[in-house]
């Protein structure tokens, strides 16, 4: 495992002190400071900063971990990077405690992942119905026995370190008769029998997300569903992610919500230098749990928002229920105000799958801009496209066409087609600016510009579009180059950054 490394600004190295675990590195600096690239996972102050000192320290620390040892009496310019960071307090007399119990939270590496649908093994005891719908579920039907039996598992078990924590969401919807219950056992490294540790948690406690930790070193970690009952089971999905305890999920200050439908949607918040504007940022598609584009928007220097979702297989493009799609506007309301900030003091931005978050909650909120890369509207086109076009390169938009357009038909296709352009020929778009880079022959969909500039229907909008010859993910380096300068000349121009 990489190591965790604390950056200690003080007078005496706290390896002369404590006991460090071999997973710690401390970084010593005394009276210099020496400005580096690296971005350390915890920065501890036990003496107060100097101007100078300021910036090299807010380039090389993240917001919720720089830690204030509380003997310090924060002067101005210590107290304004403790707020700009999220700071936080540590006791002179809990360090060693810090140490041992608490810095193993700050890794350097989140790690989340779901086990694919094919993963799933259906037990051989089972006599029910089985039905497969696509990459997103499988449904069984039938009767489960009196007593909870295994009902199914998944095949290739995941690695666990010793010390290490993970945890687990399970996705699913069921009929009221049944009950269900998750059981995990660890294996001994190296070995397929010999159990070293196991758990079973009911269906109560999986209203939230279970937790495991490796107090027995490391291993294997198998999983299975029991069940008892009969009726209908859909399971969706099992997410694993390696936990942080109370410090966020995916990225220490990451943030969880969830619907009544377990549909999830993450959050994770750097206040920057509390200035305008609130630069949000919904993460593009990938297999591999969390967010996306942090180092990007921290050079920007402003307050932002990362905004992430794992339905689907990587990502279900941030549409959904009632209920799902107010939750995701009032998350981004809620920092809004948090700032103190209004909706012209709002960017939204994403590529691909990202700009479907943008473009769609765009119409809600009503941000200052939207920046936008490689943007999918006509999401039923892209799941037609799948079939000549691109085949076989995108099978997750077939997913999405029969869950939220109803079927494979036409008229599935101009329901999901509809779910955006019905918002955006209603929206009064005139006070936004739409900043967009595109590619002429993309085989996702190569109609969204065009598009979007005919069915805009407020007076006074302005378009700001740079298109680049080639398919949708040929030219990614390009798309991200006019991305990136048109955040920062939107910043310079209209927020005198």
């Amino acid at each position: 495992m990489d190591k965790i490394r604390i950056l200690q600004i003080g007078e005496t190295s706290w390896k002369k002190r404590y006991v460090i675990p071999e997973r710690v590195k401390i970084i010593f600096a005394g009276d210099k400071i020496v400005p580096k690239k690296e971005i350390y996972e915890i920065v501890v102050l036990e003496r107060n900063i100097t101007e100078e000192e300021f910036g090299v320290i807010d380039n090389m620390s993240m917001a919720y971990c720089l830690f204030v040892l509380d003997t310090v009496p924060m002067d101005a310019i210590t107290k304004r990077l403790f707020i700009h960071k999220m700071g936080k307090y540590l006791p002179a007399s809990d360090v060693q405690k810090f140490i041992d119990n608490e810095v193993k939270k700050y890794f350097p590496k989140p790690y989340g992942e779901k086990f694919n649908p094919e993963a799933i093994g259906i037990a051989q005891g089972f006599k029910g119905s089985v039905k497969w719908f696509g990459q997103y579920s499988v449904t069984l039907d039938g009767d489960y026995g009196n007593d909870f039996n295994q009902i199914v598992f998944w095949r290739g078990n995941i690695p666990i370190e010793a010390g290490q924590a993970i945890e687990f969401w399970l996705e699913y919807k069921k009929s009221p008769d049944i009950e269900i219950a998750l059981s995990i056992r660890q294996f001994v490294s190296g070995s397929l029998a010999d159990v070293c540790d196991s758990w079973e948690f009911s269906e109560e406690e999986l209203k939230n997300p279970v937790r495991i930790e490796g107090k027995n070193g490391s291993g294997t970690i198998f999983c299975s569903l029991m069940a008892k009952g009969r009726g209908r089971l859909d399971i969706i999905a099992l997410h694993d992610r390696i936990s942080r305890w109370d410090q966020g999920i995916f990225m220490v200050g990451g943030e969880r919500f969830v619907t009544s439908d377990r549909e999830e949607i993450f959050a994770y918040f750097n206040p920057g230098d509390l200035k305008p504007p609130l630069a949000v940022y919904f993460s593009g598609y990938k297999t591999l749990e969390g967010f996306e584009g942090y180092y990007m928007m921290k050079k920007m220097g402003c307050p932002f928002l990362l905004i992430a979702e794992q339905r689907f297989e990587g990502g279900g493009f941030y549409l959904g229920t009632e209920e799902y799609e107010k939750l995701m506007v009032s998350v981004i309301q809620r920092y809004l105000d948090r700032l103190g900030f209004y909706s012209d003091q709002l960017i939204l931005s994403g590529i691909s799958m990202g700009s479907i978050g943008s473009l769609y909650y765009g119409c809600d909120l009503k941000p200052h801009a939207l920046i936008l890369g490689k943007p999918l509207a006509s999401l039923g086109d892209v799941a037609t496209n799948e079939r000549l076009r691109r085949p076989g390169g995108f099978p997750t938009s077939l997913d999405l066409l029969a869950y939220h357009g109803g079927g494979m038909d036409k008229a599935a296709i101009k329901t999901l087609n509809d779910r955006l352009w019905d918002k955006i020929r209603s929206t009064d778009f005139s006070h936004t600016k739409l900043i967009i880079s595109y590619m002429y022959e993309d085989d996702y969909d190569d109609t969204a510009y065009d598009k979007l500039l005919s069915e805009l229907n407020s007076f006074g909008v302005q378009v700001y579009g740079k298109g680049l010859h080639g398919r949708h993910n040929d030219n990614s380096a390009g798309i991200g180059a006019w991305f990136k300068s048109q955040y920062q000349r939107v910043l310079q121009d209209d927020f005198n950054r």
